[in-house]
């Protein structure tokens, strides 16, 4: 190589290098601070009860959101929303814990900012539900992780975890100190709640932990301020979903949804924040999880990629504001549900595709808290007025609430005339992103498994031969929201059609039966005779799935004969090792624990008990889920 070719050579890397510096220079550092289960309870949002000053501060040099969503109202398939900037339906990552695969074609955002130059730390939770390389998408990813390991020069991105405020912490020992603690008589009790001691004890002490947290967060911030870097780094400070307590978690409208957003931009990055930015100011935009991701790119230059659902709300790519936005609720540990909804500016709409399932259905994680097993010992006393006792009755299909004027959402508006077109453009917008984002919601988990075969949920759900939606949409709402649903065939060739339509009828009998589905009437004994025919059929149909709901309804609402049929049918639905397999014995002991109590065969709590302890899970994340329902079934 000559002396010149040499020059131009070294020359050139110099070039190069100057570049990259003078890149990254102008790319921010992006911090995100992540608190576990709390809803906007804290003094920056207008709440006097909450002691925050420090999180206080931070929102008066930054912007405060007044209509976050976390898209799930739960930990884990919230993380996968924000991971992939997509809605875990599209991905069958919806259900808790199920570590769903996807297509090397879906990159997840740390990965993303790791191509743009940036080094990114997550300390340390991860729990995304989806079937990803740790190792791969993130620089450092333990409770050791932190910006400073980076490069010199080098911008970061950081992940912050506490979990202070985690529900389980609402019912463990408080270790606040004492003068610091939160007066039970002053808690604000929500109008679904019971006013009970045990009731105050754990919002008091929710608002204990928030208190710690607020201890907690300062540290971080101090780092910052510390190494020179508050005016490089623009920071997040969120929740990871709504708070703790019972009908917020796990419950898909703004109680369970709605959590704090504050963003601080540095003067350095003010052209990057949206419009609407002023320090110590509040926008009422409508931003959710599935937005993060897309924000995030958007931040550093970089276009949200076609796959990804959600939309910037700042940086260079700003898509400005929407006009809804969007939840849902999948499986919960080891009970089966399905919920999806949509707000706007004012009102909530949930649509519960499974309305034969109270809210307040036994979770064995949740019924660990002291407030629901007060709660629901007074519902099984009769003590509780009607918008207390809603949550552990019967669901309706479609709910309605007004967020001005109910912010506890306890008065149903979904079939009042005069809120008909609310409703409708609602519920038309929340099926049409339904329909948008390929939701597999309308495929029970079990039947999406085996649907997907050799590829992955997602890839399955894209395909119309594999998945015909619209028609399962369509089907469903003919199904649970008109009163004439004669003229919806439930023995099409569609299994996930026939099981919808069992699964009616099986609702029609729940409706008879008290209003939480478990008081038979005689009204229920002739339903079920006159439903005979077509209930024998479902349960020896083709499809192992469409058994289940017709197996319930006859072991719950039949002869003790019919209870001892149906038990058999549920039984037998762990045919090999398969997931699929898994998730249908799942669902199958979880309409067995709703009429086990009518079962006389003297052996059946061994048969129980040899099959949850036969069960390979899927993932280790849901090994526990046949051992807390066996423990239900045969308490």
């Amino acid at each position: 190589m000559t002396s010149l070719v040499k020059r131009l050579v070294c020359l050139a890397a110099l070039f190069c290098m100057t570049v990259i510096a003078v890149d990254a220079a102008d790319k921010p550092n992006i911090l995100w601070i992540v608190a576990e289960d709390i809803s906007n309870d804290l003094g920056c949002y207008g709440d006097d009860y909450a002691v925050t000053p420090n999180i206080d501060r931070l929102a008066s040099q930054g912007l405060r959101y007044n209509n976050c969503w976390s898209n799930a109202p739960v930990c884990a398939p919230a993380r996968t929303t924000l991971l992939m900037g997509m809605f875990p339906p599209s991905l069958g990552a919806h259900h808790m814990r199920s570590m769903a695969p996807i297509p090397d074609s879906l990159k997840p955002y740390p990965l993303l900012l790791k191509e743009n130059g940036y080094y990114v730390t997550n300390n340390a939770k991860t729990d995304y539900n989806v079937d990803v390389d740790i190792k791969k998408i993130w620089d450092q990813c333990n409770n050791q992780a932190h910006w400073k390991n980076r490069a010199p020069g080098q911008p970061f991105f950081a992940v912050f975890n506490f979990e202070i405020t985690h529900e389980s912490q609402i019912r463990n020992q408080n270790t606040l100190a004492q003068n610091r603690r939160h007066d039970p008589a002053k808690a604000r009790v929500p109008a679904y709640h019971p006013d009970t001691p045990e009731v105050r004890k754990d919002w008091a002490q929710y608002y204990d932990r928030i208190t710690q947290l607020d201890d907690q967060i300062q540290k971080r911030l101090d780092e910052l301020e510390e190494a020179g870097l508050t005016e490089e780094t623009i920071v997040f400070f969120y929740g990871d979903h709504g708070s703790g307590m019972p009908r917020s978690k796990r419950t898909a409208l703004q109680t369970g949804l709605g959590t704090p957003l504050i963003i601080r931009f540095p003067e350095k990055y003010k052209h990057l924040a949206p419009k609407e930015y002023v320090a110590n100011g509040a926008t009422d935009r409508l931003v959710s999880f599935v937005d993060f991701a897309p924000t995030l790119l958007s931040l550093i230059g970089v276009k949200t990629p076609e796959n990804m659902h959600g939309k910037a709300f700042a940086g260079q790519f700003d898509t400005g504001p929407q006009p809804y936005i969007y939840g849902f609720r999948g499986r919960m540990d080891e009970r089966y549900d399905e919920c999806r909804s949509i707000r706007d500016d004012r009102y909530v709409l949930a649509l519960n595709l499974y309305p034969h399932i109270p809210f307040g259905h036994r979770n064995d994680y949740m019924f660990q808290t002291p407030t629901t097993q007060v709660w629901r010992k007074l519902y099984d006393e009769g003590k509780l007025p009607p918008e207390q006792a809603f949550f552990f009755q019967l669901k309706p299909p479609v709910e309605l609430y007004d967020l001005q004027t109910d912010r506890d959402q306890v008065n149903n508006l979904a079939d009042k005339p005069e809120y008909r077109e609310i409703r409708n453009r609602l519920l038309s917008a929340l099926m049409s992103n339904m329909n948008k984002t390929r939701d597999i919601g309308f495929l029970p988990e079990a039947m999406f498994w085996e649907r997907t075969k050799d590829s992955t949920p997602y890839e399955m759900a894209q395909d119309p031969k594999r998945y015909d939606l619209e028609m399962l949409m369509d089907a469903w709402l003919k199904l649970f929201t008109q009163t004439d649903a004669s003229n919806v065939s439930v023995q099409a060739a569609d299994d996930a059609a026939r099981y919808w339509g069992t699964t009616r009828t099986l609702y029609l009998l729940a409706q008879t039966a008290g209003p939480d589905g478990s008081k038979p009437t005689e009204q229920t004994k002739r339903l079920v005779e006159a439903l005979r025919p077509f209930l024998e059929k479902s349960a020896s149909d083709k499809q192992l799935m469409v058994r289940i709901p017709a197996a319930e309804a006859l072991g719950r609402y039949g002869t003790e004969a019919d209870a001892a049929k149906a038990a058999k049918i549920l039984l037998e639905m762990n045919t090999d090792k398969s997931a699929v397999s898994y998730y249908r014995t799942l669902q199958a002991f979880n309409s067995l624990d709703a009429f086990a109590g009518r079962v006389t065969d003297p052996e059946f709590g061994n048969k129980v008990k040899a099959i949850a302890e036969s069960m390979v899970p899927p993932t280790p994340r849901v090994s526990q889920s046949f051992e807390k329902i066996m423990n239900s079934i045969q308490p």
